[in-house]
């Protein structure tokens, strides 16, 4: 039974891996093309000028009060980084370390231990795949054109 299991898993990360791998191709073909990182950048540009995402005003002001709504920060910051740079020469791996840095300073160091970091990475995770997704809603729905 242990050895399904761990066969189990290794499927799911085999299937994972493959996922990653052609995301990746697809994202190189794209930013391989500089209209549509132009387009990609107007598109999420004018989504933070507009401030249509369904999240509440305090993500937008740049001071807190409270470290609760300074994590909220970290999202967006990671997510305006990311934007940032995001060019049509930019090879994915500088993005990833892009990401992979704002990780570090925001979420790995600032935990004291690992119940902290289990929680600030969970918490990091669910508001950072909902702000992923508000994006994606705004623009399928508002920006196709930046969407495409």
């Amino acid at each position: 039974s242990s050895s399904l299991t761990e066969a189990k898993e290794f499927v799911k990360r085999l299937r994972r891996q493959t996922d990653l791998c052609n995301m990746v191709k697809t994202v190189r073909a794209l930013l391989n093309n500089n209209s549509t990182v132009s387009v990609l950048r107007s598109g999420l540009h004018a989504i933070f000028n507009e401030k249509s995402l369904d999240v509440t005003k305090d993500l937008f002001q740049e001071k807190f009060r409270t470290p609760k709504k300074r994590q909220k920060n970290i999202q967006l910051k990671c997510l305006k980084n990311f934007i940032s740079s995001l060019t049509s020469s930019t090879d994915i791996r500088d993005l990833l370390n892009c990401l992979s840095s704002d990780l570090q300073t925001f979420v790995i160091k600032p935990s004291k231990s690992k119940e902290a970091f289990k929680e600030q990475a969970s918490d990091f995770m669910l508001k950072w795949n909902l702000l992923l997704s508000n994006v994606g809603k705004i623009l399928t729905i508002n920006r196709t054109d930046s969407f495409g």
